[in-house]
Formats: C-alpha cells, sequence, structure tokens
C-alpha cells in the first residue's frame, strides 16, 4: 500500500485543517472564530466534519483510511450508532464503513458536563473498487469529530480539480445531519451531488445563532451560492426577542455582504414543525419519551407570551420575509424562500417528523430534491 500525503487539496468542505502532531482535524470555522465561542456544543459542533470530504483521483482497487473518532454518548438515551463513512465513486454511493472504538465524551444532559476517555486509531477499508482511472470520494461522519491520521492506497492517487460552483451554506441541526443515516445522504449533501456543486456546509447542530463570527467565516470563505437557513434555533434556544432579532438578522447580513456583495444569497426560513410554530422555546427533551428509551423533543414556552416578544418559527418567517423584501431595493441578488416549501404541513402528516424535531431520511431526501431545483440554479441578476 502506498501512503497519500493527506494535503489541503485533497479536503474539500473544512474551513481549515487542524495539526495536532499526529494527523489532522478537519474544522468548519476558523481558528479566529473558535476563540471567540463560549459554547461547548458549538466547539462540538463545528469540528463534527457535516460535508466534509476527501476527493482524489486514483488506479487503486484498495483504499484505506486511517482515522480516530471522538463519539458522543448520552446515558441514560438510546445509544447512538457508530457513524459512517460514505465511498462514492464517480459520483455514485459505492459502499460504506464505521469504525468502533475511539474516543469517548460522555455528555451529563442534566449538568452539561462532559467526561472524555481516549480510545485508539481505527481503519476503514474498501476494496474491490476496479484498476480503472476514477474520482474517489470519502464523506466522513457527519456527526462524529474525526482526527485524519492516514490515507493508503494500492496505486498512486491525486488531487481532482474542483467543481465550477461552490455552494456556502449555513444553517442548524436539520442542515448538519440530524436525523439522516450518513453523510452523503444528509439533505445538503444530496442537493450538492444531485447539482454537481462543491458543498461547504456550515450548519452548525444547535447554534444557527446569528453568532458573528459566523458571519464572518461566511464573509472570508470564496462561494457562488450562499444560502442561510435561520430560525429554529433562536426559537429552541429562546435565545432573544423580537426586539433584538431583526437588527441581528440585519447585522449578519451586512457582514456576509462586506465579503460577497453580488452573490446569489437565499435567506431560508425554517422547517414546518409543529411543536415551535405558535409556542415559543425554550425546547427540552420529553422526558417522559427519554425514559421509555425514545429521544423526542417539546416546545416548555407559553402562546401568550408572543406579545412580550418572544419568538416562534410563525414568527420569524414574517420578519425574514419582511427583512428580505426590504433589502432586496438594494440586494437584487438577495431572495427569500418559505422553508415550508421544501417542507410543509402536508409533508409532515406523510413523513412526520420522527422526533418531533428534526425531518427523518426520507424527508432529507425530499428537501434536498426539492431545494436542488428550487435554489441550487438561482443565478444573480
Amino acid at each position: 500500500m502506498i501512503d497519500v500525503p493527506l494535503t489541503p487539496e485533497l479536503i474539500r468542505g473544512a474551513l481549515e485543517l487542524e495539526h495536532t502532531g499526529r494527523g489532522l482535524v478537519p474544522h468548519r470555522l476558523p481558528a479566529r472564530a473558535r476563540a471567540q465561542n463560549n459554547d461547548p456544543r458549538m466547539a462540538m459542533a463545528e469540528a463534527q466534519p457535516a460535508g466534509v470530504r476527501l476527493r482524489f483521483r486514483t488506479r487503486a482497487d484498495v483504499v484505506e483510511l486511517e482515522t480516530l473518532p471522538t463519539k458522543l454518548v448520552y446515558p441514560g438515551a438510546p445509544p447512538r450508532p457508530d457513524g459512517v463513512y460514505d465511498l462514492l465513486v464517480d459520483g455514485e454511493p459505492t459502499a460504506q464503513a464505521s469504525l468502533p472504538g475511539g474516543n469517548r465524551l460522555t455528555v451529563d444532559m442534566a449538568t452539561g458536563a462532559v467526561t472524555r476517555t481516549d480510545g485508539p486509531t481505527g481503519t476503514v477499508r474498501f476494496a474491490g473498487l476496479g484498476g480503472h482511472e476514477k474520482d474517489v470520494e470519502i464523506w466522513l461522519p457527519h456527526n462524529e469529530i474525526t482526527e485524519l491520521i492516514a490515507l493508503r492506497a494500492d496505486a498512486p492517487a491525486e488531487a481532482v480539480p474542483a467543481r465550477d460552483r461552490v455552494w456556502l451554506h449555513h444553517g442548524s441541526s436539520i442542515s448538519h445531519g440530524s436525523n439522516a443515516t450518513s453523510p452523503a445522504t444528509t439533505w445538503p449533501a444530496l442537493a450538492a451531488l444531485a447539482s454537481g456543486v462543491d458543498l461547504v456546509n456550515l450548519g452548525f447542530s444547535g447554534n444557527a445563532l446569528l453568532d458573528p463570527f459566523t458571519a464572518r467565516a461566511l464573509r472570508d470563505t470564496p462561494a457562488d451560492l450562499i444560502t442561510l437557513k435561520l430560525g429554529i434555533n433562536l426559537v429552541n434556544a429562546d435565545l432573544m426577542r423580537l426586539r433584538a432579532f431583526g437588527p441581528a438578522v440585519h447585522g449578519f447580513l451586512d457582514t456576509v455582504r462586506e465579503g460577497h456583495p453580488d452573490t446569489p444569497l437565499v435567506v431560508v426560513s425554517p422547517l414546518y414543525c409543529p411543536i415551535h410554530e405558535q409556542t415559543p422555546g425554550p425546547g427540552d427533551f420529553d422526558h417522559e419519551a427519554l425514559a421509555a428509551g425514545e429521544v423526542r423533543f417539546r416546545a416548555t414556552g407559553d402562546p401568550a407570551e408572543r406579545a412580550a416578544g418572544k419568538l416562534t418559527l410563525e414568527v420569524i418567517r414574517a420578519e425574514l420575509a419582511r427583512i428580505v423584501t426590504q433589502r432586496q431595493a438594494e440586494d437584487p441578488n438577495l431572495r427569500y424562500l418559505d422553508g415550508r416549501e421544501l417542507y410543509g404541513d402536508a409533508d409532515f402528516a406523510d413523513l412526520p417528523l420522527p422526533d418531533d424535531l428534526h425531518p427523518g431520511p426520507e424527508a432529507h431526501r425530499r428537501i434536498a430534491g426539492r431545494f436542488a431545483s428550487l435554489v441550487l440554479d438561482f443565478k444573480s441578476s
């Protein structure tokens, strides 16, 4: 087997690669942004490589990737399955693999305290790929921090030229990939693969919260299309009131536009989610369901609190639509998309949210297909 150097040209979808002395940790936020974050959950989310993949051209019949995964354990909740590595050959899903072991972060859901247990590296092996020249992609687990240790193949490998268009996306846990079964079957990955664009996915579980450091990361990342899916986390985190929300959205958009004054930019409001349509946050686990071994979520706010400026999904959609309409007079490349066009009440009746918050695998596919047709062919005016 040949050692293939893990050069930046082989790794797509990461904004920065951290050298650990043993390998590389792909990050979806740069160091400056990470230094300004004070939330351990955000630190965990940005280091989970949703949308990050190795892409190279080779004649190899066998490819091996050695990594050190870091997995999350939630005592009292159903065990999380090991993360999946998706192998694509010439754009077609070909094989999957998982790694047991690795590091473990045990999270106390009551206190948020985290205990770390170190573990060994492991190797996923893909064989029988054929000796012809082909483009190979290995999509890293979207829900495990993954340190890249070594890439090996039985033939030389080289970087593949970038695709013509880069799609830069920011969103919440649904964009991160919650309830998708593998990294190449999250809705952003499916939409990107169907449309032939290079995806940079800045979807952060629990953390699409209009953070200025995220806006600056978007500002500084090259892109041909930018999409911002905003709202659900601001409700379930109960982070701000309507008075703060509108100016924060304007500020976020202003920052992105500093680096991308003319790039097509689509603001996407939340998908349909009954628990938060008219009921504010904060969101919480359904503890009765947890006791029965099932993960579900619930809204704990009072609908009457909307009068005091508490946010619901209905309030957020109306405000986002108003803001985009206001800005379009000076920004013709800005567009609004109601998230219910991707997943609405009829979709909920057909494909309910398994945990009352996140779509399941089939809904990810439906959202991806609609997004590809509604958004990924959007051109500047």
